[in-house]
């Protein structure tokens, strides 16, 4: 039987001369090493198409490529090093290559009094991209948070102080009787409203850098904000955490500025997006601010 060379339709010329701004695939799934775990990631992959006689770019030769990531740590060199792969494999068609790789970073974090700790999952986007020479990376992570709100805050102040008013006009002041209407929900008839929220950031990294800093990225935001949802608590644990809300009361445009002056001081950075989204527990809508810099 005579052997037939196998067909390759991609190599056969168009009859439409149009360049593509992106070809590729997406949702490929793929094991990525980052801070010395195996991460299950989900990776798309691409390049233009400079080439409008073309039909098409050779996308299993993108596939075939993302194989360097099962085992090299997950850094700025190793993208840079895939990308050029991508850009070498399709010389002569193309001229910049695009990379974005999800996935979930777990971090162990503790109580705030306790001794108890948990897991927390961040969803994570890494994009790479070489475009007219020019090497990016850029990094998101989506980081919940508790705010309470501020006017809500003041509100029940208002109807405690009243309260506090009908209930000992007529009384001399007894400090034991006092205490005691301090921790009743007699003495306690209102509380302030708080809600679940999500910090979305995304940072551009500096040309220099020589690792991902997602990790110090999430603690740095965390950290600005003071409300971060916990893990396993005890009772000290929910009190110490209804104390920070206390300390950190937060309109949504509160929460935006804080992560933006938090960001601003980090030198890793060259540009950042910020995006903070309140689910309202009073509203049947969210609140949301964005802030920018350098994007």
């Amino acid at each position: 039987m005579t052997s037939l060379k196998l067909p390759d339709v991609a190599k056969q010329t168009t009859q439409r001369t149009q360049p593509l701004d992106w070809v590729g695939m997406q949702g490929i799934a793929l094991p990525v090493q980052f801070e010395g775990r195996t991460l299950s990631a989900r990776a798309s992959a691409g390049v233009n198409l400079d080439d409008g006689k073309s039909r098409g770019i050779h996308m299993s030769r993108l596939y075939l490529a993302l194989e360097s990531l099962e085992q090299s740590e997950l850094s700025p060199q190793v993208l840079r090093r895939l990308l050029a792969t991508f850009l070498d494999s399709h010389a002569g068609l193309s001229s910049a290559a695009y990379l974005s790789l999800t996935f979930e970073h777990l971090l162990k974090r503790p109580a705030l009094v306790s001794p108890l700790s948990g897991w927390k999952s961040y969803p994570v986007t890494v994009d790479a991209s070489i475009k007219n020479e020019m090497f990016h990376v850029e990094l998101f992570v989506q980081i919940p948070y508790s705010s309470t709100c501020p006017c809500s805050a003041a509100l029940a102040r208002q109807l405690i102080q009243q309260q506090f008013l009908a209930d000992f006009s007529h009384a001399d002041l007894n400090r034991e009787a006092l205490v005691q209407w301090l921790g009743s929900s007699q003495g306690i008839v209102a509380t302030p409203h708080s809600q679940r929220s999500d910090a979305q950031v995304k940072v551009r990294l500096r040309d220099a850098m020589q690792t991902l800093p997602i990790t110090g990225l999430i603690d740095r935001v965390e950290g600005a904000l003071g409300t971060a949802v916990q893990t396993a608590v005890k009772r000290a644990d929910e009190q110490a955490f209804a104390l920070a809300n206390g300390q950190n009361l937060m309109f949504c445009e509160d929460a935006a500025r804080r992560v933006h002056l938090a960001l601003r001081e980090v030198e890793w950075s060259s540009g950042f997006n910020v995006r903070v989204e309140h689910a309202e527990s009073l509203h049947a809508h969210d609140a949301v601010a964005v802030s920018e810099w350098q994007w």
